[in-house]
């Protein structure tokens, strides 16, 4: 009697285990359906989220083991009581072992954060670098845990595009799917980090992929959500700011006031970036300078870092407890000041350094105290028209932010979420849209767009700029034996004209040979040493380049609109 049932059971576990290989099959030859992708979101949301509590409570751990404070969001005051030698140790501890990861791990020594992540979406499928991904959360977890004065959301971004990249490897996913996962796990590792969904789906949007397709929305908005439930399990349902009372917009005619804000805020913000790209250059020509070994360049940046946090450990960590004070008007107008200065530097000090770690936080804390700067000033001028000068800060927080990160959006979502103060929109609003028009035209409308650009990577202008930069001309290229190919007389008179191209070469170099010498074809070829004739691979037309051009053109077009 037993047989039968043994048999059918058996029958039904083959049954089942083939239908998983078919299924798997299919996703990964035709890609998910709809509700395949939304649970695949969901996973994915889910594992970014974990990874971004995890990330956060190791910095906390860090912090608590090497400091000796309970309460790291008071850590500067907890520090002030410290010898100064230990100050001044442990970022030096911290930026050797950083030095030690990058050298071990990275080709340039270089940390991967949020602009690898643009740059993965735009032309790698959605795809980043992984075992330097992995070095890089290291690197930065260790640069916050020892008072590096970064932020926190830059390695959480790309830790998680490193998860969606896996996923995306697993399931040989196109572009498009690729792209959608890699937002996923962004809004999901946003939202997981500081507890703000709605902040965290629209930085994948408008920061990550760079447009608001309605087939990407709903699985970003459920990966978002998961992380965001993550991180309330994990931490409870509080915001990262109290404000300590409500903050009032007294009368309509102090809204110009908030105009002035916005623009000196987008002014700040231009600042802080060139400052970082400033003492970028001076670390690499010091560096080159001296011979210093690429693996101590973090070590100096940390010994710098220790002897300012001597006289003002305000500048260690995140800088959250700042922060609230600028929010919540517990600092004086010196105070504030010299606190904003000293932010900006300790910033560009840590990533000169390449420590690690992202520049939002930074942002909303110096943001915070040029808002209250600005707040203090202006209630005292004009006493009777104004509200609190916390309303400043929280204003002046989000402006900076949002020039930084060049996302109006997210970023004044992001700010009423941190704070839970939502009544105070239209100042923040104000304030924010002045300071990314201003800020959008003096750089490369963003520090991440910026810092690509920096390496002639051009995003900035929109996928016309980029798009050529992807097809390599051995993939567009007619090779000898293609039927349409070029004579050979015709390809050597190519060669000794000089109209040649590389086969490793991007269509972004051949464009302009075109346009200058009007040729219908380049000889592409590999120069051989003196004497030597060149070795031949083919030719690269013009009408075939102008066409996988407009193909990837039309592809983006329907991504973006789909």
């Amino acid at each position: 009697m037993d047989a039968p049932r043994k048999s059918i059971a058996s029958t039904q576990m083959h049954a089942a285990l083939g239908a998983c290989k078919t299924g798997w099959h299919v996703l990964r030859t035709k890609g998910p359906s709809g509700i395949q992708f939304w649970f695949i979101a969901l996973l994915i949301g889910i594992a970014a989220g974990f990874a971004a509590v995890l990330f956060r409570t190791g910095i906390t751990l860090l912090q608590q083991t090497l400091y000796g404070t309970d309460d790291v969001r008071l850590i500067h005051s907890f520090a002030e009581t410290l010898p100064w030698y230990v100050i001044f140790i442990i970022p030096i501890f911290g930026g050797l072992t950083v030095g030690l990861i990058l050298n071990r791990f990275t080709s340039d020594g270089k940390v991967r954060s949020v602009a690898e992540v643009i740059e993965g979406a735009a032309i790698k499928d959605g795809r980043v670098e992984m075992k330097e991904g992995f070095a890089s959360a290291a690197a930065s977890l260790i640069t916050l845990g020892t008072g590096g004065s970064t932020g926190r959301e830059g390695p959480v971004v790309h830790l998680a595009a490193v998860i969606s990249t896996w996923v995306s490897n697993r399931m040989a996913a196109d572009g498009i799917t690729g792209r959608d996962l890699l937002g996923c796990a962004v809004a999901a590792a946003v939202s997981a980090s500081f507890n703000a969904p709605i902040a965290g789906a629209l930085f994948a949007l408008e920061v990550i992929l760079r447009h608001f397709a309605v087939h990407a929305f709903a699985p970003i908005v459920i990966a978002s959500v998961a992380g965001t439930v993550i991180n309330r399990l994990t931490f409870g349902d509080i915001t990262e700011f109290s404000l300590g009372q409500a903050s009032v917009l007294a009368f309509y005619v102090e809204l110009p006031a908030f105009l002035i804000l916005g623009l000196l805020s987008g002014l700040v913000a231009v600042l802080m970036m060139r400052a970082i790209f400033w003492a970028d250059d001076f670390g690499t020509f010091f560096q080159h300078k001296v011979r210093l070994p690429r693996f101590l360049r973090p070590a100096v940046a940390g010994a710098l870092l220790g002897a300012l946090a001597i006289f003002y450990p305000h500048i260690i960590g995140v800088g959250y407890e700042t922060t609230s004070a600028a929010l919540t008007g517990s600092l004086m107008l010196h105070e504030v000041v010299v606190f904003c200065v000293l932010k900006v530097v300790a910033v560009a000090i840590t990533m000169a350094g390449r420590m690690g770690g992202g520049v939002f936080s930074p942002s909303l804390m110096v943001g915070a105290l040029l808002g209250l700067a600005f707040g203090l000033v202006a209630t005292s001028i004009a006493p009777n028209v104004s509200g609190s000068e916390t309303l400043y800060a929280l204003a002046g927080m989000g402006a900076v932010a949002a020039a930084v990160l060049g996302a109006p959006i997210s970023t004044t979502l992001i700010v009423f979420e941190l704070t839970g103060d939502w009544q105070t929109g239209l100042a923040v609003m104000v304030a924010v849209s002045m300071s990314t028009a201003l800020a959008s035209r003096l750089v490369d409308r963003s520090f991440f767009l910026s810092q690509l650009e920096r390496r002639n990577i051009h995003l900035a202008a929109g996928p016309q700029a980029y798009l050529l930069s992807i097809f390599r001309v051995a993939n567009v290229m007619r090779k000898p034996d293609d039927p349409r190919a070029a004579p050979d007389d015709a390809i050597w008179e190519a060669i000794e004209g000089g109209h040649t191209i590389g086969r490793n070469d991007t269509l972004e170099a051949a464009m302009p040979v075109f346009e200058a010498t009007n040729r219908q074809f380049l000889a592409v070829v590999t120069l051989g040493e003196e004497g030597e004739a060149p070795k031949i691979h083919g030719a690269l037309f013009q009408v075939d380049a102008l066409r996988a051009y407009n193909r990837a053109l039309a592809a983006t077009a329907a991504e973006e609109h789909s």
